[in-house]
């Protein structure tokens, strides 16, 4: 089919043109690059080139040849670390590379500021959050910290070290507390570092080099020459463009206000460097084009944006590719790079929506072969690119989702922004200011503005508009106008799918707790005159990817199903749209579960049921004929949804219920915990006050029965602020599988539960286990069920009482004077 995209923020576009634009205009043509001219005739008769193939292998082509034209020119920058006999005398480890010159992979930096000990003020001391270098076993390398009269310096040690807890910490003070200094031990706190910071006073000491051995990291300690290469270097150009939004949180304050100063002066000649080759190599392949008869014998320079497929647009096509491979090399090659020690490589700088400090940086090496070179780099996308659907027709434009006439008759499906979560122009700034270097002349339309769009941006960014309320204002607003417009002019035989994916976030507001990015997002939907008509989840987030490690990284996308809400639609009450939704919600989830979609999955997709029955209607009001809130008809629909599978569960129970059939007793990533619990209306933050689940490095997993507090009561000091069928359900199991029937009993009668609660609750448990074959957990919770007729007989027997020790003297007291 035809794909038309159109995007505001010109990274977008340019990313959207590269996928859908460009490859079917050069499918199934061979390369061009002179490897190829010069293969056998029989050679090429026998390959073929289908897709984009021919195109990946020229971005691999002419990406070598400016590599090698890099390194012909700025080589000189990146030298070889030389191993002498006095190295090999203090490290038997070195021995084997004795008299050689190894390729450097990475200079680890550690920044510094003054001391703030007036008897060491002259000495500029350093900020290391950790000396490690390498964690892998067998392998441990660290940097220690020597002084001595003299001032101090780094040495490169390898081994176990004596003290692994101060090599962890470096010379940090712990969470918050900021850093010590080397010399006198005196703390340094953040404002202090800030202050030298803004003051210019902040600089850089070599820790250590990496460099590559003999299948291995090879770990030598800092010399004066490598220090020196790399700062007897003066950049020609650099990106003064300033740090906004999400990339001025920490930045600013230590006096970093451009992205200039992001990049150290080396980074910034390489990135130069790479990015005026680009031009050179859009003429080089246009050139090689013409040689093989690319756009026929005439020589005609028809450019990419006008739609032509001559030797000059392929050569624009090939220079798009690497142009976005230069800026991507930037993520890995600037001054907020770290160094990863237990998989001894370079750690890119956007693990995150944002740009944090780092205190102690590496620079890599784009002419190794090893974390962080250039042709490293290039290997994903050129993979990618040979594998790209390069059939159709794809159109590409930059506009304004609120003026936009592309989606005219079209069949519409749509990733807006998150509400405040990205703001993606801010941090699309970062890339922006390199590919406008490489491409301006070429696209220059799309990178006319020094800087990204911004003032249109649909994100609710307090920083542009004055405060939370304004931003929340201009995010419903212009939503309202964007999806309106897909409304009237999309395709009426066809529904809207919008994807949404976002993580979710509790807050307060008229003191009640709403979640503001769904509610507003549903908000702008429904004013726009669409009628939600389904949800579905779409796993569409690497779990590998860096946000996703060690973080509350959402899992999956949801797709909202959307159609032009009748223009009859009528009026609704409260009353019977609950009923509506006791009566459709559980028929409309029978097919998704029969679809075995996954339990966090089926809860979000529950979403959709419900506000379909909400937004098939004008309005929905209360008996005074005030409108019912989406964010009130989000909780009618979760309470549904729990009445339709799951009893008279509390939200947190039923949360519980569905993570347990997704994960047993493991842990799950705590994206996944967030969706669930959006689902659920509760949080996992609550969850774990509630005692129900552990929280560790962004990973969520259930409490077993054995792990809970022995001395728990729901009425006792330090038990949970409230308490689940679910907690008091595995209290009656942890004791039941210790002191037996009488045990549990005697719990039962002391926590109060009623209507059989937990049995229910053990049998569904039971159920799941049952069918995933959890034999043995499975085991006793059928215990408990099959147990439960004689412990409530026992419980109503006798009159259980949970006394304390103090409780206990006071009662044998009164029994005495009786």
């Amino acid at each position: 089919m035809e794909a038309y995209a159109s995007d505001l923020n010109p990274v977008a576009v340019l990313i959207n043109k590269a996928m859908i634009e460009i490859p079917p205009r050069f499918a199934g043509r061979p390369p061009v690059n002179p490897d190829w001219r010069e293969q056998p005739d029989q050679q090429k008769r026998l390959t073929t080139w289908s897709g984009t193939k021919g195109l990946a292998d020229d971005v691999r082509w002419y990406g070598k040849w400016m590599r090698d034209e890099a390194e012909r020119r700025i080589g000189h920058l990146y030298p070889k670390v030389y191993i002498s006999a006095e190295m090999c005398g203090q490290r038997p480890d070195l021995q084997g590379y004795k008299g050689t010159g190894l390729t450097v992979i990475a200079w680890l930096w550690a920044r510094t500021v003054r001391s703030p000990n007036p008897a060491f003020s002259n000495v500029e001391v350093p900020l290391v959050s950790s000396y490690w270098l390498s964690k892998k076993k067998g392998k441990k390398a660290w940097v220690e910290p020597v002084v001595d009269e003299s001032g101090w310096r780094f040495r490169v040690r390898v081994g176990e070290p004596a003290n692994a807890e101060a090599v962890a910490r470096g010379t940090s003070a712990g969470t918050r507390q900021g850093f010590h200094c080397l010399m006198s031990g005196v703390a340094m706190t953040y404002d202090y570092i800030r202050s030298e910071g803004r003051a210019g006073r902040m600089g850089a000491r070599l820790m250590a080099v990496v460099a590559e051995g003999d299948r291995k990291r090879v770990y030598v300690g800092p010399t004066v020459a490598h220090e020196d290469a790399a700062r007897q270097v003066e950049p020609e150009w650099e990106p003064d463009v300033p740090l906004e939004g999400k990339c001025r949180v920490s930045l600013p304050g230590y006096g970093m206000e451009t992205f200039a100063d992001v990049f150290t002066s080396r980074q910034l000649v390489a990135l130069t460097t790479f990015s005026e080759l680009v031009s050179e190599v859009r003429e080089a392949v246009r050139q090689d084009a013409r040689l093989v008869g690319v756009g026929g014998s005439s020589h005609s320079s028809g450019s990419l944006e006008q739609g032509a497929t001559d030797a000059t647009a392929y050569g624009e096509a090939v220079a798009t590719y690497i142009a976005l491979a230069v800026s991507r090399h930037g993520n890995f090659s600037c001054a907020l790079s770290s160094w990863n020690s237990i998989s001894q490589g370079i750690r890119q700088a956007f693990g995150r929506q944002a740009l944090p400090m780092v205190w102690d940086y590496c620079e890599s090496n784009p002419f190794s072969s090893s974390s962080g070179n250039w042709m490293g780099l290039l290997k994903d996308p050129i993979q990618v690119i040979g594998n790209l659907p390069a059939i159709g027709r794809g159109v590409v434009a930059q506009d304004d989702a609120r003026r936009q006439a592309v989606s005219t008759g079209k069949v519409v499906s749509t990733d807006p922004p998150y509400f405040d979560n990205i703001e993606y122009a801010d941090l699309s700034e970062f890339f922006y200011v390199w590919l406008r270097r490489s491409l301006r002349t070429q696209f220059p339309d799309l990178f006319m503005t020094i800087t990204t769009p911004k003032a249109r941006e649909l994100v609710a960014s307090p920083f542009r508009h004055r405060g939370k309320g304004e931003a929340e204002k201009f995010f419903l607003e212009g939503m309202s106008d964007a999806v309106r417009r897909l409304a009237d002019q999309a395709h009426s035989a066809y529904p809207v799918t919008i994807y949404y994916a976002f993580k979710q976030s509790e807050r307060k507001r008229d003191g009640e707790t709403s979640r503001t990015g769904w509610e507003t997002f549903l908000e702008a939907v429904i004013k726009a005159g669409f009628s939600v008509t389904g949800t579905w989840p779409t796993r569409t987030e690497r779990g590998s990817r860096l946000v996703g490690l060690g973080t509350n990284a959402l899992a999956s996308s949801i797709v909202l199903v959307c159609r032009r809400r009748s223009p009859d639609a009528g009026v609704l009450t409260r009353g019977e749209f609950r009923k509506a939704l006791a009566t459709e919600l559980p028929a409309a989830l029978r097919p998704l579960q029969a679809a075995n979609i996954a339990p966090v999955d089926l809860a979000q997709a529950a979403i959709g049921p419900g506000m379909a029955i909400y937004t098939r209607y004008a309005r929905v009001v209360y008996p005074s004929g005030e409108p019912l809130s989406v964010r009130t008809a989000l909780q009618y629909i979760n309470e549904a949804l729990g009445d339709a599978f799951e009893g008279e569960f509390d939200a947190d129970t039923r949360w519980a219920l569905a993570w347990f059939e997704e994960h047993h007793f493991g842990t799950g990533p705590f994206g996944q915990a967030e969706v669930l619990a959006t689902a659920k209306n509760v949080s996992v933050a609550k969850l774990i006050r509630a005692g129900v689940v552990k929280s560790v490095g962004g990973s969520v997993r259930l409490l077993r029965p054995e792990e809970l507090p022995a001395d728990w009561h729901p009425d006792s000091r330090g038990s949970s602020r409230r308490s689940t069928v679910w907690e008091k359900t595995h209290h009656l199991l942890r004791v039941y599988k210790s002191d037996g029937e009488i045990g549990a009993a005697e719990m039962l009668a002391s926590v109060g539960l009623g209507d059989d609660t937990a049995r229910d609750l053990a049998y569904s448990v039971y159920l799941i286990c049952d069918g995933k074959k959890w034999t043995d957990v499975a085991f006793d919770y059928n215990a408990l069920v099959t147990s439960w007729p004689e412990i409530v007989t026992q419980a109503r027997l006798k009159p259980w009482r949970r006394e304390t020790d103090e409780q206990l003297e006071i009662n044998e007291h009164e029994l005495t004077e009786e």
